[in-house]
């Protein structure tokens, strides 16, 4: 049975997950760790708890959330996955952020793409991807039916979505991907958003103000 951890990073204080399986297998959905005291409290972490990251998963490429894709790829040779759809925003990291007062280095591209409904293994456990689109154009969510959790990324929150002002946001379709594809999950089930604590998504579903619209 898959767990899940939130560590929280950098001045957007990004929720980077570590999903793991009982073995102590695990994978790092949304590295966003950027100063070297945070690089450095990841690396003991990891460290100290004994885990073995298998990867890194990406829900989306603001600049924000992927703030640690180098030092995984570097660190632990972790190919950067994410949807192909990403892959503009990607490429406008660094100039990101510059408008944030971020020093961040280019990164190279998506070296694994991931699609709609893939099965990703942590050993003998997985997660299944959902394409949610409208915060950006390729946002994944990852779903673990076992453990009755989604990781969302920027698509839905408690008590509010993701804003869809930047490039590559589109509101309408941001709706429409939540109510279609995370809506439809089991009420019970854990949401765990880019930022902010955990809901669920019968909470969402009957009290989230942007859902409740005509």
């Amino acid at each position: 049975m898959l767990s899940i951890e939130p560590l929280v990073f950098n001045s957007f204080q990004v929720n980077t997950y570590l999903v793991r399986n009982e073995k102590g297998d695990c994978l790092v959905i949304d590295p966003a760790f950027y100063s070297p005291e945070e690089i450095s409290a990841f690396d003991q972490y990891i460290s100290s708890a004994g885990l073995n990251i298998m990867g890194q998963l990406n829900t989306h490429c603001h600049v924000d959330h992927v703030l640690g894709v180098k030092h995984m790829q570097t660190a632990y040779n972790c190919p950067l996955r994410a949807h192909p759809n990403e892959s503009g925003l990607l490429n406008k990291v660094p100039l990101m952020g510059e408008v944030y007062g971020l020093l961040v280095e280019p990164l190279s591209g998506i070296d694994q793409a991931i699609g709609d409904n893939e099965t990703i293994a942590i050993g003998e456990d997985s997660l299944r991807s959902i394409l949610v689109p409208g915060h950006s154009p390729g946002s994944l969510s990852f779903y673990s039916p076992e453990a009755g959790f989604v990781v969302t990324g920027d698509a839905l929150f408690q008590g509010s979505i993701g804003r869809t002002d930047l490039p590559g946001g589109d509101y309408d379709t941001l709706i429409s991907s939540i109510r279609n594809n995370l809506l439809i999950l089991p009420p019970e089930t854990i949401v765990y958003p880019g930022h902010g604590d955990p809901t669920t998504v019968g909470e969402e579903a009957l009290n989230n103000p942007f859902l409740s619209m005509a």
